[in-house]
């Protein structure tokens, strides 16, 4: 009997969180599911590691840990512990659902996404899923899970034989187009605002809620415009070329799109 594939489940809103249990289901479909997971909320923590304090890991229940650390904390925690979390070596990790959207420069900042990245470092293909707040949760994992079952099925490698690192982000809605994208232009509010708390003691909140798209074609960003889910090559050298990661990425949507429609 052929073995099923080992994936290991992390994001950034914590181990409790409705998106990555329910994209655990939908991949528990065809996949056995490791989750390891923050104890808490640790978005746009992108890929701080915890080098200067200890870290306590816990088991919540079978196959799912909680760690009290960053997102790269629980993929990199997971991958070096031996067997105390991981049975073997993950066919791909997977990180999210998350609760919104990681779109243009939002990678450098996204804890989901790094929690992916710290997979693809190690070599194994990695995918992150986000989704936007008004997007079905249902059906948004059991399309990530597709993408997932997809990008295995490709080798998971692109075609220089270097581990494919994938942003996803679906749009709101309950059923879409997926298209291969490159990064757009995702603008926000730069504020900082500076107050007093009831002491008199000065604090500060930083950047502002309204976001802008810029133009720019066959972007993730133009995508969610036109309500199509964006699959997104991301390298980890950042001096290199997407074309041949975006070869294969139009594999992974031709095989989703034709089990969709």
């Amino acid at each position: 009997m052929e073995r099923r594939p080992l994936l290991l489940l992390a994001n950034d809103d914590g181990h409790q969180a409705r998106g990555l249990r329910t994209l655990a289901a939908a991949l528990r479909a065809f996949a056995d599911v490791v989750v390891c997971a923050p104890e808490s909320e640790q978005s746009a923590t992108s890929h701080s590691l915890s080098l200067h304090r200890p870290l306590r890991l816990r088991g919540v229940e079978p196959g799912v840990f909680a760690l009290d650390g960053t997102p790269a904390d629980c993929v990199y925690v997971a991958l070096h512990s031996g067997t105390r979390v991981l049975p073997r070596r993950p066919d791909a990790v997977v990180s999210g659902l998350n609760h919104g959207l990681n779109l243009g420069a939002d990678v450098f900042y996204s804890g989901t996404v790094a929690a992916a990245r710290e997979g693809a470092l190690r070599g194994i293909p990695a995918i992150a899923c986000s989704a936007d707040l008004r997007a079905d949760t249902e059906r948004a994992a059991a399309l990530c899970a597709e993408i997932v079952r997809a990008t295995l099925a490709t080798g998971g490698a692109d075609a220089g034989g270097s581990a494919l690192l994938l942003s996803v982000n679906v749009p709101p809605g309950v059923a879409w187009r997926v298209v291969p994208t490159c990064l757009g232009s995702r603008l926000y509010e730069e504020t900082v605002e500076f107050r007093r708390d009831p002491r008199g003691r000065e604090y500060l909140w930083i950047g502002g809620a309204v976001v802008t798209h810029g133009a720019s074609a066959s972007s993730d960003t133009e995508a969610f415009d036109r309500g199509e889910v964006s699959v997104t090559p991301l390298l980890l050298d950042l001096t290199a070329t997407t074309r041949e990661a975006s070869a294969r990425v139009a594999d992974v949507v031709r095989a989703v799109s034709a089990k969709e429609s």
